[in-house]
């Protein structure tokens, strides 16, 4: 059995993997997005390091010994974005396996959603960022701006794939 035979079947394991792929891409260029509206909106402070500059540090560190230099600070923090992006998108893109149609308010939700979870809690609870009352709200406000692009282009993505992998 071919892919293109797979993936234009209806069953299950099809729909799965149509939702799963369409997904994952789409939380890929949704996490392209983000970082793109981050870079012309502040999402932190000028001094502060980002959670994703914190982790890749801190494993550079115990494997290498040493912390990742300020030069490649923007590629460490991309390689924690895009393997997380496309995470949320696949398993986004599996929870919609059964709903058709374009619903962008999906996607708003699903990265206001992706915020709050994140940068809301975990991240300040995990330490690796400053609790949500000692950020700047406009700052707070980019970022939810940035992770509800996030979440409209994954649905854009997903539904405009989904579709052409289903003819």
């Amino acid at each position: 059995m071919s892919v293109t035979n797979f993936l234009q079947k209806d069953s299950y394991m099809s729909n799965t993997s149509r939702s799963l792929l369409s997904g994952f891409v789409g939380g890929l260029a949704g996490s392209a997005v983000k970082s793109l509206i981050e870079q012309f909106l502040p999402v932190r402070k000028i001094e502060q390091r980002s959670a994703q500059i914190k982790i890749v540090d801190e494993l550079s560190t115990k494997i290498t010994g040493t912390p990742v230099s300020v030069q490649n600070e923007a590629l460490a923090e991309q390689l924690v974005n895009i393997p997380i992006g496309g995470s949320l998108g696949a398993a986004y893109g599996y929870g919609k396996k059964d709903r058709n149609g374009l619903r962008p308010m999906d996607g708003v939700i699903f990265g206001a959603t992706t915020w709050a979870s994140t940068h809301e809690t975990s991240l300040p609870i995990l330490g690796l960022e400053p609790k949500p009352t000692d950020i700047p709200i406009r700052m707070q406000m980019n970022e939810l701006f940035a992770h509800v692009a996030f979440g409209i282009t994954t649905e854009l993505v997903r539904r405009y794939l989904e579709k052409q992998l289903r003819e």
